[in-house]
């Protein structure tokens, strides 16, 4: 079923990501860590779906979205990255496999993050975050979104790594088998993969060779 929704904000996150507000539908429901198909609701855009992940909270009165643009690309994202408040998108209903099912590390790369912002945001507000933890891998520092709010949930519990670039306050490593090592001692833990879909197989295959269970790893199939 489609919902069209107007845009009540857009704000710019990092040189190519921006959070997007809309309204939210009558009895609308979705799960932290969920997504749903958008549409544009402008001539030629309205069949042109795309998913994208919640970033807000089920019970907040809006919904919110965390999009990567692409300046470069004629496509859907790069018409997203001129949309305005007060523009109209169209949704369907909620889906989606990345679900917390208890305490456990993330590891995310680039965009791969935003189903784990609702997932976060909600274990924030119910006094949750406890031992979890982010492994968030980006090419820039310029890339990492939400650095300060990962830093102010997590503290040491936030590792941000950087593939492309060497600065202080993030490693300069990729995520395989090493780095798992190095920064993981329990495998028997749950693991939440999202990204790329070479890192997301690559990282699940890493993890199950050093003991995790196929079961204990969740991400969007």
């Amino acid at each position: 079923m489609g919902y069209t929704v107007k845009i009540t904000d857009v704000l710019s996150l990092t040189h190519n990501v921006k959070q997007i507000t809309t309204e939210k539908p009558k009895d609308y429901h979705f799960k932290p860590g969920q997504a749903t198909e958008v549409a544009i609701n402008k001539k030629g855009w309205t069949e042109e779906k795309r998913p994208f992940t919640f970033t807000s909270l089920p019970e907040d009165e809006h919904l919110e979205f965390v999009i990567k643009t692409y300046h470069n690309h004629e496509g859907v994202t790069h018409e997203i990255d001129s949309l305005e408040e007060g523009d109209e998108v169209i949704i369907d209903d909620a889906w989606g496999a990345i679900e917390y099912k208890g305490t456990g590390t993330f590891i995310a790369g680039g965009a791969g993050v935003t189903p784990f912002i609702a997932i976060f945001k909600s274990l924030e507000k119910n006094n949750k975050i406890g031992e979890n933890q982010l492994i968030f891998s980006n090419k820039t520092g310029d890339d990492v979104i939400l650095e300060s709010y990962f830093n102010d949930i997590l503290g040491d519990n936030f590792i941000s790594t950087l593939t492309h670039q060497n600065i202080e306050g993030h490693e300069n490593k990729i995520v395989d088998m090493d780095f798992l090592k190095s920064h993981l001692e329990n495998f028997t833990q749950n693991f939440y993969v999202c990204g790329p879909d070479a890192m997301v197989k690559d990282v699940s295959k890493h993890l199950e060779m050093l003991g995790a269970s196929p079961e204990g790893i969740t991400f969007e199939k």
